[in-house]
């Protein structure tokens, strides 16, 4: 990989247009809901995680516009912890499902939080142990997940270990709850998975005016009150990933303006990865590029654990590379929308692929993919990353469920057509699915 000085776009190499981070939009929208005043949201993620997480902030208090058709959105914050009685829906929304009890138990009264199947299956003990701990008073469904009943007479505070080892959002959610506790709170999380995250969220506690420090690993977020904030959000790095990855493997390029040197997102390290593969990768202070190489390069084994969203992109197209690609540290990718190394192996495998997969580990053989419907799952992921490997083998995949993108990309499709031109939209697409 290459550093250079700043320019607007590298010349003659296509622009992609990235949506706003979903993970720093929903962030962004709860740190700006629990400071007083107005915030301003630029450039914000308009898709169904980041809808459902403002209707439930609508639910505890916060006060939502626009300024603009989408393209910034007004925050009015409530400065201190929600009242209630309040139900909250989260949709499949795991940001909202750990970030917003936490918040919730800093405030007084009812809430019960609730979502999809899909969210209903995900971890959520790790998280309810902690407010429990924390003298929250929390009733779980049966395996300490969904639906969740709160009985909220704020929080002291204190020190606490955390089981993150199945999620950082449970960190994140008790963090940004942590400055609206009596007396702040010291956290340890040393099983602590995709670090890159809590960094994000630390990042943005500081930009709304939290005070934050870290000593030996453990974290202290002392007791005050945020400050409202203006804030443009970055494209998303792990969207950026398919984009990239199509470059790679049709040896085109591909510019993605706002994300360079200074990004918040750990995910941008997937250009890192491609750089290994034998991309050529160019990062400046406000663009990254990503141009393919003479065919794509096998050979390695790559811990991808803390940019976990983006083994899938890499596991996908590593059929087209000219060794085997290993990527381990992932085991934690089984607790998502769903098993995504299951997905990716078993839809691998569909396509004549070999591959090899333990708990948290799979190793992808080369080999022309044959013919096959891929099991989506109703995973955003699943989808982008096999459209991916459609466009780079040219081999027609047809996916079961290609309106799933509109979870964090409802363009998904329209945009990889406008890049590629040879890739086709599929049928009944987040259009139709709209």
């Amino acid at each position: 990989m290459t550093t250079e000085a700043p320019r607007t776009v590298r010349e003659g190499t296509p622009v992609a247009r990235i949506p706003g981070s979903k993970s720093l939009t929903n962030r962004a929208l709860l740190l700006a809901a629990a400071a007083p005043g107005t915030s301003r949201l630029r450039a914000p993620l308009v898709s169904d995680d980041t809808v459902a997480f403002r209707t439930a902030l609508t639910a505890l208090g916060a006060r939502l516009g626009t300024d603009g058709p989408d393209d910034c959105w007004e925050v009015t914050g409530i400065g201190r912890g929600p009242a209630g009685p309040a139900r909250v829906w989260c949709a499949d929304a795991g940001t909202a499902g750990r970030f917003l009890p936490p918040f919730a138990a800093t405030g007084h009264g009812t809430f019960v939080f609730d979502g999809s199947e899909q969210l209903r299956a995900r971890p959520h003990g790790g998280l309810v142990d902690a407010l429990t701990r924390l003298g929250a008073r929390v009733r779980a469904a049966d395996g300490g997940g969904l639906p969740l009943r709160l009985e909220a007479a704020g929080l002291d505070g204190g020190e606490i270990t955390v089981d993150a080892s199945t999620s950082s959002q449970h960190v994140s959610g008790l963090l940004m709850a942590a400055p609206l506790t009596r007396h702040g709170l010291t956290l340890d999380a040393p099983a602590l998975v995709s670090r890159p995250y809590v960094d994000m969220t630390l990042a943005l506690m500081r930009r709304f005016g939290a005070r934050a420090d870290e000593s030996a690993g453990r974290l202290t977020i002392r007791p005050g009150r945020y400050r409202p904030t203006d804030l443009t959000i970055e494209p998303d790095a792990s969207t950026a990933s398919y984009f990239f990855a199509a470059a790679a493997v049709t040896g085109g390029g591909v510019t993605v303006p706002g994300l360079g040197t200074g990004s918040l997102q750990g995910d941008l390290r997937f250009v890192d990865v491609l750089a290994e593969a034998g991309a050529r990768v160019t990062v400046t202070a406000g663009t990254t590029t990503v141009t393919g190489g003479d065919g794509l390069r096998g050979g390695f084994d790559v811990d991808m654990g803390d940019i976990s969203d983006t083994f899938m992109t890499l596991a996908a197209i590593a059929p087209l590379a000219d060794a085997p690609v290993t990527i381990h540290g992932i085991g934690h990718a089984r607790l998502k929308e769903s098993d995504r190394i299951d997905a990716v192996a078993a839809n691998l495998r569909a396509c004549g692929v070999r591959v090899e997969d333990g708990p948290d580990r799979i190793t992808v053989h080369p080999g022309r993919p044959a013919p096959a419907r891929i099991t989506c799952r109703r995973d955003h992921r699943i989808a982008m990353s096999f459209s991916v490997l459609a466009l780079g083998s040219g081999v027609p995949l047809q996916l079961d469920d290609p309106g799933c993108v509109s979870k964090t990309f409802p363009g998904f499709h329209a945009e990889l057509h406008r890049l590629f031109p040879a890739y086709a939209i599929p049928e009944h697409s987040e259009e139709e699915h709209r």
